[in-house]
């Protein structure tokens, strides 16, 4: 697997965390850590950004996406909204994610709880080639649930 150097700032609420580490050789991403100050509760259906102390600076042509943890997901029903989360190139802010308890038991995060994912990954650009109509395809215009079923029904 190749690897892409991402700078990255420990901020100062997070300075005693540990950074994200690979866990496995194949690993797709590194988990996140809570830099919560007390421990959060979320009530069931309440969401909130959970700040991570970590601030990175990727290279040109890449992103940073945030992603629920399969963990946390099935056995609390906690994930990640905005899922993926996109963390631009030219960002340098904290990253944060953006939680939410989708149980009916308050959830509590605890400082260093490994609360998200994230994954680097390379973006292509887009460029524009407007026209009249589109090129046909076998699809077309089908949408929601339309792949893999007879037309004809």
């Amino acid at each position: 697997m190749s690897r892409v150097k991402v700078s990255v700032q420990r901020l100062e609420h997070g300075k005693d965390l540990p950074l994200p580490e690979i866990q496995t050789e194949l690993s797709a991403g590194v988990d996140l850590p809570a830099a919560v100050d007390a421990p959060v509760v979320l009530a069931p259906g309440e969401r909130r950004i959970i700040p991570t102390g970590l601030a990175i600076a990727l290279p040109a042509g890449f992103e940073a996406q945030i992603r629920p943890r399969s963990g946390l997901a099935i056995k609390n029903g906690i994930t990640v909204l905005n899922s993926p989360g996109t963390i631009d190139a030219d960002y340098r802010g904290e990253i944060g994610a953006i939680v939410i308890n989708h149980s009916d038991q308050p959830f509590t995060i605890e400082r260093g709880m490994r609360i998200a994912q994230m994954v680097v990954a390379p973006v292509v650009g887009i460029e524009w080639d407007e026209m009249e109509t589109l090129p046909e395809s076998d699809r077309g215009g089908g949408g929601f649930g339309s792949t893999g079923t007879d037309k004809k029904q």
